[in-house]
């Protein structure tokens, strides 16, 4: 008597960098869509060489090779929820855009615009592409306090100043937008998800909780993005998804393995349940 076939993972296409030391983009998207019991797939727009001190050095994949990929994986294995992180240039958008541009499931998209070490990483003329193209296209945007300021052309520091934000961000979007307060001047951690309701009436959820004192976050952003879209390609509602990817993120950060002698990564592979 044959075995039951086990139940199917969703599918998960993660659309972001590499980062040589592993500790945020695609390798951070495929450790954190495995842990959640999704199947990882990706499509690479950037090769780079990094570590938890910094970036050494860029290397961004030509557009059409970038929706290629995407096209492999939609045309074959095919898709239940996508995350996109680093994009790098407008070319490289362009072509996600179009690759995305038939599809109708949970889009998470983190604006990924400034390393944690400082170094830029998206060329000044993607941020117009980005609101052009895939802004529209995006069920959740995950800005920090430094991109959601950049993205509004204002200096944000405080919560109240990044919920409004949200929701300007979320009006000219169209998307839920999940602000992360990881950089404001308040002694917890304060981030809050803006979306509207079926009626089209706004509605705010603010999730907090202590600061944690380690210098071991590289990859938090690329990790929670992950954590969202996997969760919703469960099936999970949207502020629920957004609630347990954040406890999978502080545990990672918890169980942060201490390496390298900066920023160093999350233990994602010690986070056993949410």
């Amino acid at each position: 008597m044959s075995k039951p076939r086990p139940a199917r993972p969703p599918r998960i296409l993660a659309i972001a960098g590499s980062d040589s030391s592993g500790g945020a983009g695609v390798q951070a998207d495929i450790k954190t869509i495995t842990m959640l019991g999704g199947y990882a797939m990706t499509a690479i727009t950037t090769v780079t060489a990094q570590n938890s001190v910094g970036v050494q050095a860029i290397a961004p994949m030509a557009g059409d090779v970038v929706g290629q990929q995407i096209a492999s994986c939609l045309t074959d294995i095919g898709v239940d929820a996508i995350k996109i992180g680093m994009l790098h240039d407008a070319g490289i958008i362009a072509h996600t855009a179009d690759a995305l541009s038939e599809l109708e499931v949970p889009v998470v998209l983190d604006p990924v615009m400034i390393s944690t070490s400082g170094t830029a990483l998206i060329t000044k003329d993607a941020i117009s592409a980005m609101r052009e193209k895939l802004f529209p296209l995006a069920t959740l945007i995950t800005p920090n306090l430094a991109e959601l300021g950049h993205l509004l052309k204002r200096n944000l520091t405080t919560s109240d100043q990044m919920a409004k934000a949200a929701e300007e961000l979320s009006e000219q979007s169209g998307a839920a937008v999940l602000a992360k307060g990881g950089h404001t001047e308040h002694e917890r951690i304060i981030d809050v998800l803006m979306q509207r309701d079926e009626s089209k009436v706004w509605r705010a959820a603010q999730f907090d909780h202590a600061r944690i004192d380690t210098p071991h976050t590289h990859g938090t952003g690329c990790t929670l993005s992950s954590a969202i879209a996997t969760l919703l390609g469960h099936g999970q509602p949207l502020e629920h998804a957004v609630r347990l990817g954040r406890n999978f993120v502080l545990r990672a950060i918890e169980e942060a393995p201490g390496f390298g002698a900066g920023n160093g990564p999350l233990g994602h592979q010690a986070v056993r349940k949410l």
